[in-house]
């Protein structure tokens, strides 16, 4: 389909009868998404699909839109529904897939220091199983293996999907600004009632104290990188975190 650019419009909830998402967590991966799906399963005005990523805009979607919609059927008429599939910021084609479908749904994205959440991708798959190489070799085989399987574009894409910018921008191409909420993953953690209530304001619904500390949930251990391998990603990854300052003010300094 073509895209014309995104007006500046008001939101309207209007997706009631259909049974899908009013609001998706699209991302990132390392991000905190799992602790935040379980704290916001804690307010009744809310309900998230079980299981937590469902996957349909991005792998899942040969399968019948019934079938996503069978996830939201056990919500009662007033909550709000809504969906946390991490893969979905960095999948090509789900910013498209995600328009056709719900429109006028609203998107939050954490985002953590980019160097630091493409390591913790990489320990995280070579715990699961999924990497064999050495981390700098794992970095280096990146851009061939993503293009050739899809496979790697899902489990080894550490550097690409740490590239928040060209991701976004992909995103903003059918989705106005007071429809993505961008937040720093580190906040969310540090700063968790401010942020709580920057959520519930953004998807709409009550705001009610924060009924928890937020969970905890896939942390890794803190593993030892080379100071000089860090720096290296660092350079490979600056016009993300320039991006991220000129836009949204974001930075990891």
């Amino acid at each position: 389909m073509s895209v014309t650019p995104v007006e500046d419009r008001v939101i309207l909830v209007n997706i009631t009868s259909k049974d899908l998402p009013h609001f998706l967590v699209i991302g990132a991966q390392r991000g905190g998404t799992t602790s935040l799906y379980h704290l916001l399963r804690r307010h009744s005005g809310m309900f998230l699909s079980t299981p937590k990523e469902i996957h349909y805009f991005s792998i899942n979607y040969d399968k019948p839109l019934s079938w996503y919609q069978e996830h939201f059927l056990q919500a009662h008429p007033s909550q709000l529904r809504g969906e946390v599939t991490p893969f979905y910021l960095f999948h090509k084609l789900a910013p498209e897939r995600i328009y056709d479908n719900v429109p006028d749904a609203r998107l939050i994205v954490l985002l953590r220091d980019p160097v630091e959440r493409a390591i913790s991708q990489y320990f995280h798959a070579k715990n699961k199983g999924y990497e064999t190489l050495g981390i700098e070799d794992a970095f280096a085989a990146e851009p061939h293996r993503i293009n050739r399987s899809d496979y790697s574009y899902q489990k080894h894409s550490y550097l690409s999907r740490s590239r928040y910018d060209e991701q976004l921008k992909r995103y903003k191409k059918f989705f106005s600004d007071k429809q993505i909420l961008v937040m720093r993953s580190e906040d969310l953690f540090t700063d968790t009632s401010n942020c709580w209530k920057k959520l519930l304001h953004f998807i709409g619904v009550s705001s009610i104290d924060l009924p928890c500390p937020l969970p905890f949930y896939n942390k890794g251990k803190k593993d030892t990188v080379p100071k000089t391998l860090c720096n290296k990603l660092k350079d490979e990854l600056i016009n993300t975190y320039d991006w991220l300052e000129d836009k949204y003010k974001i930075n990891w300094s």
